[in-house]
């Protein structure tokens, strides 16, 4: 059963990665095209996800959408691993007084929802989809930077790293040979969650008004477009909210069984 719902999130997934890289492939519209005479209609062989107020094919948007929303969310998350690394790495191997002092920044921060921090950091950038990834990546940093501090504190006292510094190795190529690369696959275990809550929270500003503006297909402003005629047609709101909730869940489920299997080889 395992297996089975493991295959079901890749196949997902990868149905996503298809529609981000290569939409027109698999786009039956131009998704900026309107045409009031199609407006509101309900799905069907011609439109698969039905039309929008203005005439515009959802299915298609809802495919061209998934580039932004998705490269929001892996962009937001690979930035967020690669500072939580250098920060949560310094942390670990610096004298006690920085250590504390970072950590204890890093514990504010992560006293509040991530959602609430990107919010602020909107509200001091201002909207716009550049200021969202922004946003969201610095949401997501200090996470990464606590694992990391607690990897690098147990791994830098492993016996193969001081096996390396008897015999000589400088204390920077010991930590880039022998520390960073195991500290680098607990945080991308951790970041594969991490995509499903990036790109939840980009659409969640985005539903908000503070990310892409129309006529820019992206998830979240779709979902926000329809609430409005949600009575009428709901199909506009509908089609976009699953496909985010298809990704965050596959997302999640892929992440969580590599943690498991990564806890299991560790044990």
């Amino acid at each position: 059963m395992r297996r089975v719902l493991l295959w079901t999130a890749v196949a997902i997934l990868a149905v996503i990665a298809f529609a981000a890289l290569l939409p027109d492939v698999l786009a039956t519209h131009d998704p900026l095209q309107t045409d009031v005479r199609s407006a509101l209609l309900p799905p069907s062989a011609e439109h698969l996800f039905g039309t929008d107020q203005s005439g515009r094919d959802v299915y298609s948007r809802v495919v061209h959408g998934a580039g932004r929303s998705v490269g929001i969310g892996l962009l937001a998350t690979g930035i967020a691993l690669v500072v939580g690394l250098a920060i949560g790495s310094l942390a670990g191997v610096s004298p006690r007084g920085l250590d504390v002092a970072l950590m204890r920044v890093n514990d504010v921060l992560m006293a509040f929802p991530e959602f609430l921090v990107a919010l602020v950091v909107i509200a001091v950038l201002g909207p716009g989809p550049v200021n969202i990834a922004i946003a969201v990546t610095l949401a997501a940093v200090p996470v990464y930077v606590r694992l990391a501090r607690v990897q690098t504190r147990t791994l830098r006292l492993a016996e193969h790293v001081e096996a390396a510094r008897i015999l000589g190795v400088p204390r920077f190529s010991a930590f880039l040979r022998h520390v960073a690369p195991g500290v680098l696959g607990s945080l991308s275990v951790l970041a594969t969650i991490g995509i499903g809550s990036s790109i939840l929270a980009a659409a969640g500003l985005s539903f908000l008004g503070l990310g892409p503006a129309e006529p820019t297909p992206e998830w979240g402003l779709m979902l926000s477009g329809g609430r409005n005629v949600l009575g009428q047609a709901w199909w506009i709101s509908v089609f976009p909210g699953a496909a985010i909730t298809l990704t965050v869940v596959a997302a999640t489920v892929v992440g969580r069984m590599l943690r498991a299997r990564a806890d299991g080889v560790r044990s």
